[in-house]
């Protein structure tokens, strides 16, 4: 079977290559990396009756036909491997079963969450970097669902891609912007991260002060516990009781969160538990919409193997360096640093220290145990509703 070292995001049309399923609307995404890991270790419990359950949850997207131009080369590294990048998408759309979270119907879907992976070619470290969906850009022409060409336009929100047209519109401008030839590419829904949540038996959570955001259904008391289902949506969504409604702040909150879902995920007491295993896989591959590359259980636990044997404190998520935009103080722009960023991982390079010194580290949390010591670190991250 071909690696996914070898897989491209758009491949050549072959005879007898299955057809893609349409897009379901129902995603967010927040918890791949958990996933990939996860099926790599219960690969020996994936029996044929297993494979194909699973395999059958996936939803298959095929964006050969969908983007327009050319795409940026890959970069070529010396050695046995090669880097793999792969982006992650989420959306705000509460159509489809388990996703009206909180009342609020039609509008489209919209990108909630960007998070774009790299797993360095020598599979010693991995990067989540964080798109705030409020950042200004430029945004390159798309096909939409119908074929129709969508054109480019200046100053645009991130997430203007994804409302126009979903997946392939949002590939097709983080590959323009940032250079990078993505592999691979993933989204995730609102019902399916709830279940992944309550499959494990919650995530650990520390929230300095209550949350009190009741215009939009959101109460959680301050204190450490372990949030289920729609608290952690809840979690990680609230961006108007905390943050001064803030983005950072929210995607601070939900790179902790995955960092503690992995943690919890990996940990003896899930591992040891077949029921939730299985029950943490069963949401996950039923909330996925994946490129043709991860289209079966087995590719995506080979995928899963890169991350597993990286090893939990060299997977690190930081967001991409930004500012307050100028002309309208809601809005953010990318800093020069955010160029250096991009080019350092396309060209699989790791990132100085500066460029991540706000990182977390999937085996080091802040979780109210002391583990971030830092009076001016302390307070940034209270700032995002998390504790020191």
């Amino acid at each position: 079977m071909t690696s996914t070292d070898d897989v491209p995001l758009t491949p050549s049309s072959t005879p007898g290559k299955r057809r893609a399923k349409p897009p379901r609307r129902r995603r967010i995404g927040t918890a791949l990396m958990v996933t990939l890991i996860v099926l790599t270790m219960v690969t020996g419990l994936s029996g044929a009756y297993l494979y194909r359950h699973l395999s059958s949850n996936l939803t298959v997207l095929d964006l050969s036909d969908r983007i327009v131009g050319e795409q940026p080369d890959k970069v070529e590294v010396e050695g046995p491997k090669q880097p793999i990048n792969l982006l992650v998408m989420g959306s705000d759309t509460r159509d489809g079963a388990g996703n009206n979270i909180d009342g609020l119907t039609g509008g489209g879907a919209r990108s909630d969450t960007t998070i774009f992976f790299h797993v360095s070619a020598d599979r010693t470290r991995a990067y989540g970097v964080s798109i705030p969906r409020d950042s200004m850009v430029d945004r390159p022409a798309c096909k939409a669902d119908d074929g129709s060409i969508i054109p480019a336009a200046t100053y645009q929100m991130w997430n203007a891609a994804y409302a126009l047209g979903g997946p392939a519109c949002t590939v097709q401008q983080f590959q323009r912007l940032t250079g990078i030839r993505l592999d691979h590419f993933v989204v995730v829904d609102f019902e399916g991260f709830r279940g992944m949540v309550d499959a494990v038996g919650g995530v650990q959570v520390c929230i300095p002060e209550t949350i009190d955001d009741r215009a939009h259904g959101i109460y959680l008391p301050a204190g450490t516990r372990k949030l289920r289902g729609q608290q952690a949506l809840n979690y990680v969504r609230e961006r108007y009781a905390v943050s001064g409604g803030s983005d950072i702040g929210r995607m601070k909150r939900q790179q902790a969160f995955v960092a503690s879902m992995a943690h919890a995920v990996v940990s003896a007491g899930t591992l040891s538990r077949p029921d939730r295993i299985l029950s943490f896989l069963d949401a996950a591959t039923k909330s996925l919409t994946l490129d043709s590359g991860l289209g079966n259980l087995v590719k995506i636990a080979r995928l899963g193997s890169e991350f597993a044997g990286i090893g939990l404190d060299n997977i690190r998520f930081l967001t991409i360096p930004n500012t307050v935009d100028p002309q309208n103080p809601n809005h953010l722009v990318w800093t020069p640093d955010a160029a250096t960023v991009w080019s350092r991982l396309k060209n699989d390079e790791p990132l100085a220290r500066r460029l991540n010194s706000d990182a977390i580290s999937a085996a080091n949390v802040p979780n109210g145990n002391g583990t971030k010591t830092d009076a001016a670190k302390a307070a940034e991250l209270r700032d995002a509703g998390l504790c020191a």
